[in-house]
């Protein structure tokens, strides 16, 4: 049962996907249940995958018993298992919050919400560059749909431009896949590192194949120039789905963690591949971020702003390939995917309670919800790095870690001043929402106990994260060491008989 783990993040969904669509005649309420309970068994399933990935092997599943690199394999190691995790967390919140009401308002939204959960867990998965291709293909068909669920103008527009732009980025990865395949031969990632260690190849078709490769996860990953889309798109989706598109830039910025530290940074062709440019990019990007959410004329752009600035926080950690640098992103991606998911939700939850002025940041009529205010005073603290969440962890080890890069100074200085304009804004929106009101019936909907439960999980994730910092920093930096020891991995896909000892990547 052991050698089938890596498989079930996938099958979970896909299962459950296929019950609903069974299954949509009897009703919402069957599908609700059919969704919620595969979204316990996919926690249970990963966390089962993180017990096993944290021993002293890989766990490797070959479909069809097909050995790597001519089979598929799913590759199971700490990153892998990590982000499996995390996503099956965020999409049970998201999920239980759409079951509150938001999945009524179009069809199809639960097998369509379990493929792009499937599309996502496989693209963390993945061993294969040609199947993450495949997977970020579900992800994004999913999401298409997802996105305008509910319909009007302002969805459809954001639905049409996402279309396009990522039908462009996926063009560029076939165009990078077939590059690479005809020069190596091969799009197994495990087989491409060792390839990549020889000169038995045209290097510069190589080198074109890995730009084009980061060119498509940066533009996932939402880095300068390719980050306007994300602000609309996000801010454009339903509060569910947008909680859910959280973790669709971190699959970009892992896809380039993970690229770079097991093929390109070992390699004396492609080490340098992202040196020079991909810091001042996610600098810029976090600036740029920084000053969208300075002029946000409502809190749900605010929200889709601060997504993007921990896009750019994370893109400073991939160029260089140091674990402590690795494991210190992790913890910030895990504590900042979380609270940027909290605050979509808390923003319709706001939005309900405030009549005709909904979710714009101007005086409007008294919310009357002691929680609520608690709650964003909450994910404020967190969102602003502010001690004692979590937020102001991730973002100390982060600095700590690039200190001494060449770039540290430029980082501390960006970070920081980003970080200090994050507090005056959300300042400025908490006194806004809860302090000046004007003389207007305050509006009291009736809130379904499962969006409330949601949102707070989801906010109590900052001072839990801060609780538990020990153990989770501990796993992010074994899952960061083992990413920057590509040996390892290559043996656990390949098998020991390849003896090749992969170069120890420059530091």
């Amino acid at each position: 049962m052991n050698a089938h783990a890596a498989i079930f993040p996938i099958l979970i969904p896909l299962a459950a996907a296929l019950l609903q669509l069974a299954g949509r005649h009897l009703g919402l309420s069957v599908q609700r249940g059919i969704g919620l309970f595969a979204a316990v068994l996919g926690i249970l399933s990963a966390a089962w995958l993180v017990q096993l990935a944290d021993g002293d092997s890989i766990p490797v599943y070959a479909l069809g018993d097909w050995a790597a690199p001519v089979g598929i394999v799913l590759v199971a190691d700490r990153l892998a298992a990590g982000m499996t995790l995390l996503t099956a967390l965020l999409a049970g919140a998201s999920l239980l919050y759409a079951s509150g009401g938001f999945d009524n308002r179009g069809r199809h939204f639960h097998p369509l919400f379990q493929l792009q959960i499937m599309g996502i867990q496989g693209a963390f998965l993945t061993g294969d560059l040609f199947n993450l291709f495949v997977f970020f293909e579900v992800m994004l068909l999913a999401s298409y749909t997802l996105l305008a669920h509910g319909g009007g103008l302002a969805r459809s527009r954001a639905s049409l431009s996402y279309v396009v732009l990522n039908l462009a980025g996926s063009a560029l990865f076939l165009i990078a896949l077939g590059l690479l395949y005809g020069t190596l031969g091969t799009l197994n990632l495990a087989d491409v590192a060792l390839r990549l260690q020889t000169a038995e190849h045209n290097i510069a078709l190589a080198r074109l194949a890995g730009a084009l490769l980061i060119a498509v996860f940066a533009l996932k990953a939402a880095l300068l120039p390719l980050s306007f889309w994300l602000p609309h798109t996000y801010a454009a989706a339903g509060a569910p789905v947008a909680a859910l598109f959280v973790i669709m830039t971190k699959v970009g910025i892992v896809a380039i963690l993970r690229v770079q530290a097991i093929a390109f940074a070992p390699s004396p062709t492609m080490a340098d591949l992202l040196t020079g440019w991909l810091t001042p990019l996610a600098l810029m990007t976090v600036l740029f971020a920084t000053l969208g959410a300075l002029v946000a004329t409502r809190l749900r752009y605010f929200a889709a702003w601060l997504v993007l600035i921990s896009a750019g926080t994370l893109l400073t950690a991939p160029a260089h390939a140091q674990a402590d640098i690795t494991a210190a992103a992790l913890y910030y991606l895990v504590q900042s995917t979380l609270v940027g998911a909290a605050f979509f939700l808390l923003t319709e939850l706001i939005s309900e309670r405030r009549g005709e002025v909904a979710d714009a940041i101007q005086p409007g009529p008294s919310l009357q919800s002691p929680w609520l205010a608690l709650g964003f005073f909450t994910a404020a603290i967190t969102a602003a790095g502010l001690p004692p969440f979590s937020g102001f962890l991730g973002k100390l080890m982060l600095l700590s870690a690039l200190r001494e890069t060449t770039a540290g100074a430029a980082i501390w200085v960006v970070l920081l001043s980003a970080g200090f304009l994050i507090i005056v804004t959300l300042s400025r929106i908490g006194s806004r929402l809860f302090w000046q009101h004007k003389e207007q019936p305050p509006v009291s909907p009736a809130t379904s106990w499962q969006s409330v439960l949601a949102v707070l999980l989801l906010i109590g994730a900052g001072p839990l994260l801060s609780i538990f910092a020990r153990p989770v920093a501990d796993y992010a930096t074994r899952a960061a060491t083992q990413l920057h020891a590509p040996g390892a991995y290559v043996d656990g896909v390949l098998g020991t008989s390849r003896h090749f000892t992969l170069r120890e990547a420059r530091p």
